[in-house]
């Protein structure tokens, strides 16, 4: 079984997690840490392999697709419906399910391309600036502008 270096980063934040909540919480929230980063280890998995194969024309249709992240959702749900309902701690189980999120930004992160210091560029005091919406990554429209 190869491991992508985004589930290697999770692995690593995980039994991070994990030895911390151990340590400073408690066995029972150490315990539904490992179970919320199990579930999500499988789910992120699963994702992967489906938006792979989507990607590669493996699966034609968006029925399968659709079909592949319902039953992989509603696995997700069982999963997390049998670790509360044996007693796993709600806050440990969410911090569980929730480490992919820093995987994915450490590992996005450091494949990022390099910075092109030749690459074109404006003036900082260009007054194309002015025409352009950071929080939206394009121009303004005219109508933007009346609001």
């Amino acid at each position: 079984m190869t491991f992508d270096p985004i589930e290697r980063w999770n692995l690593t934040l995980c039994a991070g997690a994990i030895a911390a909540g151990l340590t400073l919480v408690s066995p029972l929230f150490a315990w539904s840490l490992a179970a919320g980063a199990a579930l999500e280890a499988v789910n992120f998995r699963g994702l992967r392999g489906a938006a792979q194969a989507l990607f590669e024309g493996q699966l034609p249709g968006s029925r399968r697709w659709t079909a592949a992240f319902g039953a992989r959702f509603a696995l997700l749900a069982l999963g997390i419906g049998v670790a509360i309902h044996v007693g796993a701690h709600p806050v440990g189980l969410v911090i569980g399910l929730s480490l992919v999120i820093p995987a994915a930004i450490i590992e996005a992160w450091r494949t990022r391309p390099e910075i092109d210091p030749e690459a074109p560029a404006l003036a900082a005091d260009d007054e194309s600036w002015d025409q352009w919406n950071p929080w939206l990554a394009r121009e303004i429209d005219d109508e933007e502008e009346d609001a």
